[in-house]
């Protein structure tokens, strides 16, 4: 398959060093779409995390050709319903921290307790091959909103995650142990080795 190199499509630096410390065995150039060049705003209108990895992934790979990586991850509150869900990004507004995001949903969570505030973190993850291919893969970590922010660790909505079997929010721990629990990293190792397979490393 021609491309040795894989363009993941993000810009977000912490979501990066996750990706290349997974991917590293796979002995390809793993670049962000800035340092491929790439520029583009893509309208993500799907329904579902798959969807819109699907969708991310397919716009980038026309413009980088090679193949193209692309996820689409957040955060499901139980006692919310489902949000923040698929809008985690956006929600509260895309420029709003996410110290006010976070806080938002402990919040949201003041009368919840114990069970009540289960929530989980979900990742897919899409690659977009040069023959048309798109794989897709699904991560999924199991937890609950925690009583207030804790952890230097991770990004977005990690200090608020917390783990009851560990008794740490995800911003607590190490990033090879996060890396090896995660969302992202359990769909990463999954796609990698869909990509072996295919690529016959």
């Amino acid at each position: 398959m021609e491309g040795q190199r894989i363009v993941f499509a993000t810009s977000n630096e912490g979501k990066m060093k996750e990706v290349r410390m997974i991917l590293a065995d796979l002995g390809m150039e793993i670049l962000s779409m800035k340092e491929a060049g790439i520029e583009a705003d893509i309208v993500e209108d799907g329904r579902t995390f798959e969807e819109n990895a699907c969708i991310k992934a397919s716009a980038i790979q026309k413009l980088a050709g090679g193949i193209v990586l692309a996820d689409d991850s957040g955060l499901e509150v139980d006692y919310l319903g489902g949000e923040p869900g698929i809008y985690s990004a956006r929600y509260m507004g895309e420029d709003t921290s996410y110290e006010i995001k976070n806080q938002n949903i402990i919040d949201r969570l003041a009368g919840a307790r114990g069970k009540e505030r289960s929530a989980r973190f979900v990742c897919a993850i899409a690659a977009a091959l040069p023959d048309g291919q798109i794989l897709t893969t699904r991560g999924v970590i199991e937890g609950e909103i925690g009583y207030k922010s804790a952890g230097e660790g991770g990004f977005g909505y990690d200090p608020i995650f917390y783990l009851p079997e560990r008794g740490m929010t995800t911003a607590e721990l190490s990033p090879e142990e996060k890396n090896r629990i995660s969302h992202r990293g359990r769909a990463l190792r999954e796609m990698k080795e869909k990509l072996k397979e295919k690529l016959g490393v």
